[in-house]
């Protein structure tokens, strides 16, 4: 990666990373990065209408726009301009990354695919990337980030990406621990899943019942279990040596769940005990209790817990 000059110089603006560069050199791949990292994400946007999201007040998010030949409206001298006039906005901190690889690796990559080229649809590939490199060739000069891609891989890029746009602070992952009801189903986007069913169930207890997890009573209850301390510690070793590794692999954040029966108690308590592990060992966590939330001041029939 070569920086091509100092970008971003104005810290004051809304942040806006242009991706661009010839097709299959992994604008798509870069872009989805930026989107998992945090950026608010937009692909294949008209030149035109690019000033026109930028007006009124800073968006809430810093800005990752997909750029390239294949856009309606696209042309180089058009996209310079566009890049000249957001440098100009005090309003603006733009930064243009330009994706580059080599023509032998970008054949490969259509061959490999059996993609068409969009600038040669009805010719081979060759014919395209070239039309296409020679196409680009000014907005690869003002770029102010240069990635050559040709002999990453997909896991490379998104490092690469991540390492130039995504400053590091210590705190690389976002993790969220959940707990949630079998009943309802498994939460959507979960990384890892543990059944707490097995558990001592706190809702045979009257005096537990109308509790939740986060109770001192229902903890002590859970934990009294000779089965609970077996069952954390090998989650929260397992969790503790694949952390490391998921960072490594590019992860930005990741979500561990644990099932009960009806999510109120055996669940809440093990996700507590483990969100509160992780917070001490540095790493930033959020939580969510699905069912709570659903039903914050509802007790739940008889036989979940």
């Amino acid at each position: 990666m070569t920086g091509m000059r100092e970008a971003g110089s104005n810290s004051q603006g809304q942040r806006v990373i242009i991706v661009t560069g010839p097709s299959g050199a992994g604008r798509s791949s870069a872009i989805n990065t930026l989107e998992d990292a945090g950026f608010e994400a937009i692909d294949n946007l008209p030149l035109s209408l690019i000033p026109r999201l930028l007006d009124g007040p800073p968006l809430p998010r810093p800005l990752a726009l997909g750029v390239d030949a294949r856009n309606r409206e696209f042309s180089a001298d058009g996209l310079m301009e566009l890049v000249g006039l957001l440098h100009r906005r005090p309003d603006v901190a733009l930064e243009l990354l330009y994706l580059d690889c080599d023509a032998d690796t970008l054949v490969r990559r259509f061959s490999e695919t059996r993609r068409r080229h969009p600038l040669s649809p009805e010719e081979p590939p060759q014919v395209g990337i070239a039309r296409e490199k020679e196409l680009m060739e000014p907005v690869r000069e003002a770029a102010d980030h240069l990635i050559d891609t040709s002999r990453f891989t997909p896991h490379a890029l998104r490092a690469e990406v991540l390492r130039v746009f995504v400053p590091q602070t210590g705190l690389p992952m976002a993790l969220s621990v959940q707990s949630f009801s079998y009943k309802r189903g498994l939460p959507r986007g979960v990384d890892m899943v543990f059944d707490c069913r097995f558990l001592a169930n706190p809702h045979w207890d009257d005096a537990l019942r109308a509790c939740d997890g986060r109770d001192p009573g229902v903890v002590a209850f859970i934990e009294a279990d000779p089965r609970f301390a077996p069952f954390f510690g090998r989650v929260q070793d397992l969790v503790a040596s694949l952390l490391d590794a998921f960072v490594d692999e590019g992860k930005t954040s990741l979500t561990i769940a644990f099932g009960c029966t009806g999510g109120r108690h055996r669940s809440v308590a093990t996700a507590e005990k483990l969100a509160a592990t992780l917070a001490a060992a540095g790493w930033r966590v959020s939580k969510r209790h699905r069912e709570l939330d659903r039903r914050a001041a509802r007790v739940p029939p008889a036989g979940q817990g």
